[in-house]
Formats: C-alpha cells, structure tokens, sequence
C-alpha cells in the first residue's frame, strides 16, 4: 500500500512538473531572445527619428520619400516588437542607442548641405543591414517561437528599405 502510494505521489509530481514546464521554458525563452528584441526596438527608434529628420532636412523627393516610408514601416514594426515584449515581460530601452545617436547627429550635421542626402543615405543602408544581420541570427539561433517568427516577418520589410535606400542612392549617384 505504501508503495502504490509513493508511485502515486512520484507520478502526481512528474505530471506536475510536466505542467510547469513550458511556463519555465517560455520564460527562459524571453530572457534568451530580450537582447534581440531590445535592439531591434532601438533600431526602430533609431529609423523612426531618421526618417522624420529627412521630411526637415532632405534636400531631394526620392530621400524625403523613402524617409517617411521607413516611419511608417518601422512604427508598425515596433508596435508588434512592443507588443510581443510585453507579452515576455521584457523591458526596452527608452531610446536609440548611444552609437545610433551619435550616427543620426552625424548626418544632422550635414543638414543644409548638398552631402546630407548621401550621408543619409548611407547610414540607413548600413543600418539595415546590420538589422538583416541580427533578424537572421535570431531566426537561426532564437529560441522563442513568437520572437523568432517577428523576425521573419520583419526580414522582407528590411530588405525592402535597404533596397529603396540602394535605388534612391542610384538615382541621386545618375543625377
């Protein structure tokens, strides 16, 4: 009788913790992949300020263009990124980081200028492919399925910058 009982109370308690698992699991998950969406989250501040900066300081169309469309882009990118580190209970940070400070300074420098296009130009190619970088990392090695599927479907929307940025730089270069 003893012993149906300690298989009993073994089998309660595997079962128990078999119930606590993917809770442990899931949280462990966040903490793995909270530097990811930390970044990313700065990221999208960091193109947000830039592209309102070109709607004051861009000197042609194809500049003020592709800067409002990496507002629009990236506010939605970050409202889900938002979103998904509430749900993981993961604090962001309030704002860019110092690097992606001083870079936007940096063009903002150049405004009234006929380099501030280029500069710009080229620092957003270069953050976005440092963002491509970082979405496929965490698309091979994150291990939450929510976080990792943010990434996925944020990797066209970069791409897709970084190839306006390289087209409206072409058409800057022919003029």
């Amino acid at each position: 009788m003893i012993a149906v009982r300690r298989v009993a109370a073994a089998t309660m308690l595997a079962a128990l913790a078999g119930i606590s698992a993917p809770s442990a699991f899931a949280a462990a998950a966040a903490t793995d992949d909270a530097p990811f969406l930390k970044a990313i989250h700065q990221g999208n501040l960091a193109e947000i300020a830039a592209g309102q900066d070109t709607g004051k300081n861009a000197t042609t169309a194809c500049v003020k263009t592709v800067g409002a469309t990496l507002v629009r882009d990236h506010r939605r990118l970050d409202a889900d990124v938002k979103a998904l580190a509430g749900k993981l209970h993961v604090t962001l940070p309030a704002g860019p980081s110092p690097a992606q400070e001083q870079a936007l300074a940096a063009v903002r420098a150049k405004a009234g200028t006929s380099t501030y296009d280029v500069a710009w130009l080229n620092t957003e190619a270069t953050g976005h492919v440092e963002a491509l970088a970082l979405i496929d990392q965490e698309m091979g090695t994150g291990s939450n399925a929510e976080v990792e599927a943010a990434a996925r479907a944020a990797r066209p929307v970069v791409a897709r910058h970084l190839e306006l940025l390289r087209d409206c730089k072409a058409e800057i270069d022919r003029s």
